[in-house]
């Protein structure tokens, strides 16, 4: 039943992505994250799975302190209804549970049911930090080997400006 962290890791490794892996407790929110990382370098995340009333699914990666109006969201996502997805779908599409959401529950995504937008912001840093599958770990690594792991498991990015709620044509 999909991938597990192990395998995600033999994943990167197979597939020449580079990362570095954190151990810690289990994090289930962004203050939890602030107060437990240490000295994890790069941009922190937090990630929203989202759907709408059409059942289509959306997978948001922003920069950890974003505050998301999912009224003015609907726009570039272009559906008129958007909520949080229950735990229930993000088990069956991403093989995730809550408080684990992370991009790399994409490579569950076999059907690729969920569209994947990233914050403009994070795609204008160094590194970034997602869990890797689950959240007693933190995974960082630089943007480029981020972009080759989407595009290696055939996922299409979607580069959105959450200062405008507008999506940006990026050559990634």
């Amino acid at each position: 039943m999909g991938y597990s962290r192990e395998d995600l890791l033999n994943f990167f490794n197979v597939n020449n992505i580079l990362f570095k892996e954190y151990e810690h407790e289990a994090l289930f929110t962004v203050e939890q994250s602030k107060e437990m990382r240490g000295k994890i370098q790069g941009y922190h995340t937090k990630n929203l799975f989202l759907k709408d009333k059409k059942k289509k699914y959306f997978l948001l990666s922003c920069a950890e302190d974003k505050v998301i109006d999912l009224k003015r969201l609907r726009a570039p996502l272009n559906t008129n209804n958007l909520s949080f997805a229950s735990g229930d779908r993000l088990k069956e599409i991403l093989g995730l549970i809550p408080g684990s959401v992370t991009p790399f529950g994409l490579i569950n995504d076999t059907k690729k049911q969920t569209k994947f937008y990233l914050d403009l912001d994070l795609s204008k840093s160094d590194s970034i930090n997602f869990h890797p599958l689950i959240n007693n770990y933190t995974i960082n690594m630089d943007l480029n080997n981020f972009y080759n792991f989407i595009k290696t498991i055939n996922v299409e990015l979607q580069i959105i400006d959450l200062k405008v709620y507008k999506l940006i044509n990026y050559g990634k």
